[in-house]
């Protein structure tokens, strides 16, 4: 995960994918990552990056809509039934009506149960390219109201994998109700609570690890294991924790959000945690002072919610709506849950699949030189090295929009495709003071990071490792 601040203090959270390879440059200082270590959730440079390609309407596999909004009811269209005086059933404004009756309006459309807005804003901070979803806490197996929360301006973050939600956007009372995660392999006592520091390019979360009921839509994923930020169960973060990473991420305004939903491929965030200890990675804390690094099976890792869903858990798709050149103040899309499970999910005709690793990578070539690369909504921006580029501020900022190309090559099989998008200059668009553009760029070494910016305009399915997803097996990225 990367923060970038740019002299007008916009925020710009990266949280890529948790890829173990050494083409992303290691996270946060720490040097080279070794086999005990796990692979850091990387993010591009100290910069606010956000750089959408700019993809044109017809590479949308369906025109993306405004979530909970069906197909003819986008706003705009004039034919939605909210907010206004239509009326379907035919009758002039001087029928009477049964007062009990609602026969004048059609009842509104039901939800999908497998479906979530995003929204893009500056609601937490002046904030680039970041894709929020809501998300409701509970105390594993309580439906009452005061045991549980619901928290807004979750970062959406197909790159990574786990909940991580701020101990104050859940409040004190429940934070401290939700219970303890125990059971490290090499933990003899069995009965001392998890602990947790992931690493990313941009710093590093530190927090217990608690269960909870994790609710979106109408899907949730019961008493799933989460990370606890800011919670005092474990004020002392390990000096290794902090070795590996640049900054701590505990808090909202260091986060950018209120934390983060990683709907990356695996099931669990570091499947091999379970076979060896990865330093600095997982504790386990008998004290609130003390901790030893752990081996934890893999039901006891932060978990992705999707996986544990009951229904519509081999994937997800994001939607969001092409933008104008100048982007926008604020974009709303849609997250739906599942792949080929439901008519609002079926793959389109002719997709794209790009064959990809459990942590989403493959190559990409740009200009003649092929790198490792990734598709990431929780990057803010393109991220790609180009010596060509002037840069200012960390962000790339040509006299002119720069229209490039590069070549996504499927890891298996000969499957190519060549995205279009668009470079701006940044510092021009800052000055607008909006929340979502797809023109955005920045400067990485020896990685292409397809962040936020190839999100508008498609409808992007991230397919979860080793299960059936429509026609194919995931892993795999299609749009």
């Amino acid at each position: 995960m990367k923060r970038l601040l740019s002299d007008r203090s916009l925020f710009a959270v990266l949280i890529a994918a948790s890829v173990a390879l050494t083409a992303c440059g290691g996270g946060g200082g720490g040097g080279g990552e070794t086999s005990d270590s796990p692979p850091v959730n990387h993010v591009a440079p100290a910069r606010p990056a956000s750089a959408p390609s700019a993809a044109s309407p017809d590479t949308a596999a369906d025109p993306p809509r405004t979530p909970s909004v069906p197909s003819g009811n986008e706003p705009g269209s004039g034919t939605g039934i909210s907010g206004n005086d239509q009326n379907p059933t035919g009758k002039n404004d001087g029928d009477k009506h049964d007062g009990n009756k609602t026969d004048d309006k059609p009842p509104p459309t039901p939800v999908a149960v497998n479906s979530v807005p995003i929204v893009i804003d500056n609601g937490v901070g002046r904030v680039v390219n970041m894709p929020y979803v809501s998300v409701t806490f509970c105390v594993p197996g309580t439906q009452a109201e005061s045991q549980c929360a619901t928290v807004d301006h979750m970062l959406l973050d197909t790159g990574s994998v786990g909940v991580r939600v701020m101990s104050t956007a859940l409040g004190a009372a429940l934070a401290s109700n939700l219970p303890a995660q125990t059971g490290a392999a090499n933990d003899k006592a069995g009965n001392a609570p998890l602990a947790e520091c992931a690493t990313f390019a941009s710093g590093y979360t530190w927090g217990a690890i608690r269960r909870a009921d994790i609710s979106m839509g109408g899907e949730t994923a019961n008493a799933i294991p989460i990370q606890l930020l800011g919670d005092n169960a474990n004020p002392t973060t390990p000096s290794e924790c902090v070795a590996r990473g640049s900054a701590a991420m505990n808090t909202v305004e260091a986060l950018g959000a209120n934390g983060i939903v990683g709907i990356g491929h695996l099931a669990s965030d570091y499947p091999d945690a379970a076979d060896r200890v990865l330093s600095p990675l997982y504790y386990y804390c008998p004290t609130s002072s003390s901790c030893t690094p752990a081996r934890v099976p893999h039901d006891k890792q932060t978990a992705n919610p999707i996986a544990a869903f009951a229904t519509d858990n081999n994937g997800t798709i994001v939607r969001l709506p092409t933008l104008p050149p100048l982007g926008r103040a604020s974009v709303t899309g849609e997250l739906i849950f599942g792949i080929g499970t439901r008519a609002n999910n079926a793959l389109p005709s002719w997709p794209t699949f790009l064959a990809v690793s459990d942590r989403g990578a493959f190559t990409s070539s740009y200009k003649d030189r092929s790198m490792t690369s990734i598709i990431d909504s929780g990057s803010n921006a393109l991220f790609f090295p180009d010596a060509t580029l002037p840069v200012l501020a960390g962000w790339y900022a040509p006299a002119a929009v720069q229209n490039l190309g590069a070549t996504m090559m499927s890891n298996t099989g000969n499957v190519q495709s060549t995205i279009a998008f668009s470079i701006a200059n940044a510092q021009n668009l800052f000055g607008l003071g909006y929340a979502a553009h797809d023109n955005l760029g920045a400067p990485a070494s020896g990685m292409f990071i397809w962040g936020l910016p190839f999100f508008y305009g498609r409808n992007v399915y991230t397919a979860l490792s080793g299960v059936q997803a429509g026609t194919q097996m995931g892993p795999y990225v299609a749009f």
